[in-house]
């Protein structure tokens, strides 16, 4: 007795998870989830929240940063909640998808005979189209396979369907939305985004992580070297494109694989990818004195003269005196002024000059690159379910179509029924009635020749 009570205690838990009602309020409530998302930043520092979303103050939602962090909603996507969610619609388009599905889709494929009349009288969703017809078993089965109907015959019963395919999508457009979710837990799961700026001529290993999954890795014996760092700028001297030139090295320091990266253009090994993202000017590497013997590296600050990007750096020459560099782009020449603003210079790399005796030269210009590295497992997963789920909702738009016909006193009773486009059902109908009425005509009138031409004989 327990036993039994405990089995429908578990088959009305299943059937309510598997409502209509209830898998729409878990994709309601995914979606305010996800708007909070969008709303709050994700994956930055406390400091940040901190800063943004202070104790007092007048934020969206009275929301603060104590309450962001104990709640997780600044790495909202990863939260154990959030997955909780995904899991319980997962399980509720499965449980609906075993339950009423693949049950429907059964039953749509099994023939149903049974007089239309007494049909009419209870299911008010059939259309009737009734037409008294000659008798023609044959005429009338030819004509529904001619419109591509699947037809069952038994004795003085006809029963036909067709678009099994608009009964088989909602399936698809189910597992479709599962397959979605899967890839984005394994994303979460399994997935990390690192960032780093690095020098030029520089090799890193992966360190920097901005966000992981619970269970991902860092590959370890992989390192990467960036040979390169170059700048391809338009006429008017705005950025047309920048790029990095990269190499994966593994432990053994062989190379495995290059690539010279852009916007848009990233590298792609072994579910590895690597975008470029950003870049920086550090430094200017200089020598100085006759002998060139002396290398100093000065830091370069960024500012915004007169709505225009530059770069500044400055040296001293003696106690009182001191002198800028100035560079703009990356293709100009580096400009050297006074403490007075004045313009004094006017210099290339490797370019020997002298200020007050003493002897420059500028060897190179220090670029960073701004390099993300991420790892995304369920990726290619997402881009299948959301495949399917562009498919699967096309297919649907099919309409399933059922006709039944029934001979009573040698007259076809006809009844008909669809899910949608009635319209064209109607018209679909009208061209089976005149199709049929053509043959059967034909039959009729080659049957009254051959009778005539045998009483001539």
């Amino acid at each position: 007795m327990n036993l039994i009570n405990l089995k429908n205690v578990v088959w009305k838990f299943l059937k309510s998870l598997a409502s209509l009602n209830f898998s729409i309020f878990i994709l309601l409530l995914i979606c305010f989830f996800s708007m909070l998302g969008t709303l709050i930043e994700q994956d930055e520092s406390l400091n940040y929240y901190q800063k943004y979303y202070p104790m007092q103050g007048s934020n969206i939602f009275f929301i603060n940063w104590k309450l962001i962090t104990y709640l997780g909603l600044d790495h909202l996507y990863q939260a154990w909640w959030f997955i909780l969610s995904i899991i319980i619609f997962s399980a509720s388009l499965i449980i609906c998808t075993f339950s009423v599905q693949f049950p429907s889709l059964k039953n749509s494929r099994r023939w149903k005979f049974f007089s239309p009349q007494n049909e009419i009288d209870t299911n008010k969703s059939i259309h009737n189209f009734f037409s008294k017809y000659n008798h023609s078993v044959i005429n009338i089965i030819y004509s529904l396979v001619y419109y591509n109907f699947y037809v069952f015959h038994k004795k003085n019963c006809i029963y036909a369907y067709k678009g099994l395919l608009g009964r088989i999508a909602p399936i698809f457009v189910h597992f479709s939305i599962i397959i979605t979710l899967l890839g984005f837990i394994l994303s979460s799961f399994f997935g990390y985004t690192i960032q780093e700026m690095i020098p030029k001529n520089e090799t890193f290993h992966m360190k920097n992580v901005v966000r992981s999954g619970f269970y991902s890795s860092l590959n370890k014996n992989l390192s990467i070297r960036v040979d390169n760092f170059f700048i391809n700028y338009n006429l008017d001297s705005s950025i047309q494109q920048f790029f990095s030139n990269l190499y994966l090295i593994n432990n053994q320091i062989d190379f495995i694989t290059h690539k010279v990266i852009s916007v848009n253009k990233p590298l792609v090994f072994k579910g590895l990818t690597i975008y470029q993202t950003d870049w920086q000017i550090d430094a200017l590497r200089l020598k100085l004195g006759y002998n060139n013997l002396s290398l100093i590296q000065k830091k370069l600050i960024k500012l915004n003269i007169n709505n225009k990007v530059c770069w500044i750096s400055t040296i001293n020459i003696d106690e009182n005196k001191k002198i800028f560099f100035i560079l703009f782009n990356l293709k100009d020449n580096i400009l050297i002024s006074n403490a007075n603003g004045s313009i004094i210079l006017n210099v290339s790399l490797n370019q020997k000059f002298y200020v007050n005796d003493t002897a420059f030269c500028i060897k190179d210009i220090m670029l960073n690159t701004g390099l993300q590295i991420k790892v995304d497992p369920g990726i290619s997963v997402i881009y299948l379910g959301f495949f399917m789920l562009m498919i699967s909702t096309l297919v649907s738009y099919i309409s399933y179509s059922e006709i039944w016909v029934n001979l009573i006193s040698n007259v076809f009773n006809f009844a008909s029924s669809t899910n949608r486009s009635v319209f064209f059902f109607e018209e679909d109908i009208i061209k089976i009635n005149k199709f049929y009425s053509y043959h059967t005509f034909a039959i009729l009138l080659n049957n009254e020749k051959n009778y005539f031409r045998i009483l001539k004989k």
